[in-house]
């Protein structure tokens, strides 16, 4: 494969929301990934910037009495116990400590996360069946 080549496939990614690409040829394979956390953090940055220029009270202040639960492993993210079934949580759903929220499967163990305080479900920031990192963030809760 040829730089060329290589620099249009990493421009895709650049201009959208393709996360990762994978391409074969010549018995040559590239897989070409683009890690989510950025656009976020972007737009955070961004909106600070906004609300400093107009005087308003920034996000991340609203942001800090949430619990952040994030993933303590490397694995698969999934809402439900299986996929003709309803999710664990949803937005705007009440939850208690200890109570399932999802499941991450590492090497085909499924492994529940629970939440950590009881408390208002206020966000869920990742999509199901999509690959999480080892403390990435999974679900923002407004504690009660």
């Amino acid at each position: 494969m040829e730089l060329e080549e290589l620099k249009e496939l990493i421009e895709i990614l650049r201009e959208t929301d393709i996360t990762e690409i994978q391409v074969e040829k010549d018995g040559t394979k590239i897989k070409i990934k683009r890690e989510k956390l950025l656009a976020p953090l972007d737009m955070a940055i961004h909106k600070s910037a906004i609300c400093q220029d107009k005087g308003v009270p920034e996000p991340a202040e609203e942001t800090q009495r949430l619990v952040t639960i994030t993933s303590p492993i490397v694995g698969t993210f999934y809402r439900a116990p299986s996929p003709d079934t309803n999710p664990f949580a949803e937005i705007g759903m009440k939850v208690s400590k200890g109570q399932v929220l999802c499941i991450v499967e590492a090497m085909k163990l499924m492994n529940e996360i629970e939440s950590d305080v009881d408390g208002v479900i206020v966000k869920i920031l990742v999509e199901n069946s999509q690959p999480v990192e080892y403390g990435e963030p999974l679900f923002l809760i407004e504690p009660v």
